[in-house]
């Protein structure tokens, strides 16, 4: 398998420059092309639900969702679409327990509790280390506890925050892909030897980690998507994640719009993203899911949508991959990208839209809440 670096200077006919070779000039062209953020109160959460999701013990087990507004995270991933609910500057102290009390208050009764900051938890820019003592009696009564954090930044703090919980304590990471050259170019920040680190620091102290991978993340060419996908699947059971979710990435924050134009990236369709799921559950060394959220705008069948769809969520629920589906509307002539002739003559394009909400990880219907 051959190193793939992004395509630079490729086309210089496109009406866009070509993609920085430096995290400092990524930044920037990222930022350019962003749109306005969403009006959000300081005081409230962006979003809130309940899902479902299968436990270690098998359970299938309630969970409360809450998206924190906060500041923006201050590493900016080509991918990422969460700033467009965050505040420019930093909440006051006090605000994130009113924002948890307040979606709890609202939300039914539930065993695991994910808090999702668009960021990272342990960046005391984020969440103040005053609030912890707060936020970890508002999590009484919660059997488990899930927050995210950038890799770079899992260290004591981690500890010293799982020592003020009843129950036990998970770090999300976004590692995103094992594909180190595609990795930096995503602007995240890290090496592969830094989610390394972070996951021994995780594993020695007897946390649970979840680790977050892309299904077709820009930068790696259609042929190497889904070998990459598998690697990244089993570096990260092998690094000790007890749980891997699996994202579509998604255009529509203006960056991912000009690496289309750039030829440096599509979304995936619902097919690739069923494959995936597939061979993760059958591998039986952890949870894998799918995220479940608008799964529509990477349909390319109309006929087998729905089934697609129930399947995904069966092997979230039961991690088993079960039968495949046969649909000889589309499964017939496939191209790379899983579309055929027929879907392409007659599907809608695949617009990007704004999405304001995702990891939702469980194969069930969500209930969402907005303040």
């Amino acid at each position: 398998m051959t190193s793939f670096a992004p395509n630079l200077n490729r086309n210089p006919a496109l009406p866009y420059p070509s993609y920085p070779a430096t995290a400092n000039e990524r930044t920037r062209w990222i930022v350019e092309r962003r749109g306005p953020r969403n009006t959000v109160s300081p005081d409230r959460p962006y979003a809130f639900f309940s899902e479902q999701e299968r436990a270690a013990s098998g359970e299938i087990a309630t969970v409360a969702t809450i998206f924190l507004t906060n500041r923006e995270c201050p590493w900016k991933c080509v991918m990422c679409d969460l700033w467009r609910n965050t505040t420019v500057a930093s909440v006051k102290a006090g605000a994130i327990p009113k924002q948890i009390d307040f979606a709890l208050a609202a939300l039914p009764r539930a065993s695991v509790l994910k808090l999702y900051n668009s960021g990272s938890f342990f960046d005391p820019g984020a969440i103040p280390k005053s609030d912890w003592k707060c936020i970890a009696r508002l999590c009484r009564g919660f059997q488990h506890v899930i927050v995210e954090c950038h890799p770079r930044l899992i260290a004591e703090p981690v500890l010293d925050f799982a020592s003020l919980l009843e129950g036990t304590l998970e770090v999300a990471m976004g590692l995103e892909t094992r594909h180190s050259v595609a990795l930096d170019a995503l602007n995240k920040r890290f090496t592969v030897r830094d989610y390394q680190r972070a996951t021994e620091f995780l594993s020695s102290h007897e946390l649970g980690i979840r680790t977050f991978l892309l299904v077709h993340p820009p930068f790696i060419p259609d042929r190497e998507q889904f070998p990459w996908l598998k690697r990244s699947i089993n570096f990260a059971l092998d690094c000790g994640s007890t749980v891997v979710s699996l994202i579509p990435t998604r255009a529509g924050n203006g960056a991912l719009e000009t690496l289309q134009e750039l030829g440096d990236f599509r979304e995936p369709s619902l097919l690739e993203l069923e494959e995936a799921l597939g061979y993760g559950v059958n591998l039986h060394r952890g949870r894998v899911f799918a995220d479940t959220w608008d799964l529509g705008r990477f349909s390319r069948c109309p006929s087998c949508f729905e089934d697609r769809l129930a399947r995904i969520r069966r092997m979230n629920t039961t991690q088993r991959a079960g039968q495949q589906i046969h649909c000889t509307s589309c499964q017939l002539g496939e191209d790379s990208s899983g579309r055929t002739e027929k879907a392409q003559k007659h599907s809608k394009p695949n617009r990007p839209t704004v999405q304001t909400l995702r990891k939702s990880k469980a194969g069930t219907e969500i209930k969402v809440f907005r303040p």
